[in-house]
């Protein structure tokens, strides 16, 4: 009889082989800044002033601190397991498969999301120069017949470039990124320089909707959407030359750069407006040119040469992000391949170490949602939600890892315990509710519907699949399913009085922000404690960290 195996405190993790570590620190900053420089900010400012009036300066900024403190969990996770597609992937190694595939499902799903939406934001400013891409439906603008057939020519090339390697798209999105950030720096010191109204700071107010809508429009105007490409750091981690520095310094400084950025545009879009414009309020604020607000207020301001220039960008900024999301969606298809949780054709490389069939997949995908979702706006509550719920279960991870394997190498390590790690959590929690009801039933849909697939794939799979681990990972559908009580009996606008709760409609009930934060305070509390309790055993841990069969793990876990 075989003696039982010391529990490992330290493991070597199974690197995914094959693919190429062409992308350096600088590539892989970009791959963070030139996701985060996406739609947003040609969007954001408008809908953010429209939704918080002058506070939404504070959305930029609150947003950015959540979305840094959930970037310093996966900083962590990122250096000490550098392997593709890892937000998928670690949350296997932790908890096993059934959170794996729940994490998998919806942060691919999600991702599949994000390159769509950027071809929307590309065919939704270049709707006054070529009218026959858009139209409008109930005052949303949303594709044309012909407007479906561009979109899709563009989902082609990004996934070609894609198809093509990583050296080549790093080389491309670096030139993109560059681009980017002279354009973005040139039309702050223009707006500044052209016209500035601090008045516009407290003519209606400076929070004209209250503080609720300061909240609100974290993600209802972008500004979480904006920042969330933070994660490519993490999902190119096998792709770096030097993960274990790279990794960190990409996730800390793109958002750090880019929060300073977005910052900076808002202060500048609002005191740039000239102050006829605000004469009916923030919520009025519009342009003649509504699907290009800045380029709208180079126009007031009599820069039609920044007009013109913002045109262009507005078809590389966009292009750019849809292009790194593209391959985020690949390598996150491939994650959950390597978990055991999707097919294993997803595995396969071609000659240039890309997943090929993955991009395939991703392409039809992203085609498909140019249909339920028409319009760039509608895009982004469903992305930050699902996105947020993809991250909170990072925190676990590192809560539970911490215990798992105490001596573990963590080149980045987060201080203060379980602190960081469960308000990040609290973030993630956060970032749903201040979703609107009626996007998050979308979203919690999609969750569920991923379990039908999941059931689907698991009695008709023909590759060995590795445990469920039901019971490891029943804290994360808990987890979600409690915010969803909470979102569907909350309401976001105060003005409002609640609706009677027993007749009641979703989104519109008793619960308001603030008892809303207490109570998700003291659930993302509660469940991370529940999901950290619920860990895998080491030993089952260091097996799936090291891709080892988990059978006889007395033996085989060295």
């Amino acid at each position: 009889m075989a003696a039982p195996a010391e529990t490992p405190r330290k493991v070597e993790v199974a690197l995914d082989t094959g693919l190429r570590r062409d992308v350096g620190k600088i590539g892989l900053l970009f791959t963070g800044v030139g996701a985060i420089i996406g739609s947003g900010w040609l969007f954001g400012a408008l809908y953010a002033s429209q939704i918080a009036g002058p506070a939404a300066i504070l959305s930029w900024v609150i947003g950015a601190v959540i979305v840094m403190v959930i970037g310093l969990v996966y900083a962590e996770l990122g250096a000490m397991f550098p392997v593709a597609g890892g937000i998928v992937r670690f949350p296997h190694y932790a908890f096993g498969s059934f959170t794996g595939y729940s994490v998998g499902w919806l942060s691919w799903l999600a991702a599949a999301t994000v390159t769509p939406a950027e071809v929307l934001a590309t065919t939704q400013y270049a709707d006054p120069y070529i009218p026959w891409l858009m139209t409008e439906a109930d005052g949303v603008p949303v594709l044309t017949g012909w407007g479906i057939v561009v979109s899709v020519a563009l989902m082609f090339v990004y996934s070609l470039i894609n198809v093509m390697g990583v050296k080549l798209f790093a080389q491309f999105n670096n030139v993109l990124v560059w681009w980017k950030l002279a354009v973005l720096a040139l039309v702050v010191v223009m707006f500044l320089g052209l016209e500035f109204n601090p008045g516009n700071l407290t003519q209606h107010g400076f929070a004209p909707e209250g503080f609720g809508a300061v909240l609100t429009a974290i993600p209802a105007a972008g500004v979480a959407f904006a920042y969330l490409g933070f994660r490519n750091a993490v999902e190119y981690a096998a792709e770096t030359d030097n993960p274990q520095k790279n990794v960190p310094f990409a996730i800390i400084w793109s958002i750090i750069i880019c929060a300073v950025i977005y910052i900076a545009l808002q202060i500048a879009f609002i005191t740039g407006l000239p102050a006829e414009l605000l004469g009916n309020g923030w919520s009025e604020l519009d342009f003649a040119d509504s699907a290009g607000p800045l380029a709208g207020l180079a126009v007031v301001l009599g820069a039609t040469w920044l007009a013109i220039l913002l045109r262009v960008d507005a078809v590389v900024s966009p292009a750019d992000t849809g292009l790194i999301y593209a391959g985020v969606t690949t390598r996150l298809a491939y994650a959950n391949a390597r978990n055991g949780n999707a097919p294993g054709w997803l595995e396969k490389l071609n000659s240039r170490g890309i997943p090929w069939s993955a991009v395939i997949l991703g392409f039809v995908v992203g085609c498909i949602f140019f249909l339920p979702f028409p319009g760039w706006q509608l895009f982004i509550g469903f992305i930050t939600a699902a996105f947020a719920v993809s991250f909170g279960p990072g925190s676990v991870v590192v809560g539970a890892l911490r215990r798992q394997l105490p001596d573990q190498d963590r080149p980045f390590r987060l201080p203060f315990g379980d602190l960081l790690p469960i308000l990040a959590f609290y973030g993630s929690s956060m970032l749903v509710f201040w979703n609107e009801w009626p996007i998050n039933e979308k979203m919690f849909v999609a969750f569920l519907f991923g379990y039908i697939v999941y059931a689907l794939y698991h009695f008709t799979a023909k590759r060995e699949l590795p445990p469920l681990d039901i019971k490891n990972g029943l804290w994360f559908p808990i987890w979600v399913l409690g915010i969803m009580v909470v979102s569907y009996l909350g309401d976001l606008d105060p003005t409002q009085p609640p609706s009677d709760p027993w007749i009641l409609n979703g989104g519109d009930g008793p619960i308001g922000l603030g008892l809303g934060a207490l109570i998700l305070l003291g659930w993302s509390i509660a469940i991370y404690y529940y999901g950290v309790a619920s860990r895998l055993s080491p030993e089952r841990a260091a097996a799936y960290i090291q891709r080892l069969p988990t059978q006889d793990l007395e033996t085989e876990v060295k």
